[in-house]
């Protein structure tokens, strides 16, 4: 399977803002965006380029997609689906990313970052409603029970994780810590999702 394999905080940079794919790195002093903060590379800090309208759109698909860990196949037919159904495109294509197994294992603190959370579900550490899921696309229904696994309780990843408290920030969640379990209560509004993309410009994107 295609993954992104080369450094992470070069993600960060480019895009000029915290997407926290490093867990409680991004929180610390060795942020390679606050130590860095211009575009990886040997000319990045010699770019002051104006930016067209199709590069605002571009960054913005990268952004959404890079934040959510997805490839462009992948995030594109995300986008379709997106399309195809009622309500707001735009909308609809974040709700979509925010109901992957993999990012609500992240929501619910028992990963650092969604990567973690990526490996913890291929690992087979995940159950959804007692049954062990290993597809980090999965999509969550609401009233579907998310746990840890009872042999993979005691991993220090998770127990690292817990501490930051990320599972009790989300109103569309219901976590229980001692049990290592959340439900997803109901799908989210936008409004309720804390991702700082303009959706709309990835719409006009692949609306060409």
């Amino acid at each position: 399977m295609a993954r992104y394999r080369d450094a992470n905080c070069k993600l960060c940079r480019r895009e000029g803002e915290k997407l926290f794919l490093k867990g409680s790195r991004c929180m610390g002093p060795k942020c390679a965006l606050e130590r860095r903060q211009y575009p990886p590379g040997q000319h990045g800090q010699n770019m002051r380029r104006k930016v067209s309208a199709y590069g605002l759109q571009l960054r913005e698909k990268q952004k959404v997609r890079r934040t959510y860990g997805v490839l462009e196949r992948q995030f594109r037919n995300y986008f379709k689906k997106a399309d195809a159904k009622t309500g707001i495109t735009g909308a609809n294509l974040i709700q979509f990313l925010e109901r992957r197994l993999d990012n609500m294992v992240y929501r619910l603190g028992f990963a650092p970052s969604r990567k973690s959370a990526r490996q913890l579900v291929r690992h087979r550490h995940i159950q959804v409603d007692e049954q062990i899921v290993d597809i980090p696309s999965y999509l969550i229904r609401p009233g579907q029970i998310i746990r840890v696994r009872d042999k993979s309780k005691k991993l220090d990843m998770i127990h690292e994780a817990m501490k930051m408290g990320r599972g009790e920030d989300y109103g569309w969640l219901r976590l229980n810590k001692a049990a290592l379990e959340g439900e997803l209560l109901e799908i989210p509004a936008r409004a309720d999702i804390p991702m700082t993309a303009n959706e709309q410009l990835i719409v006009e994107l692949y609306s060409k």
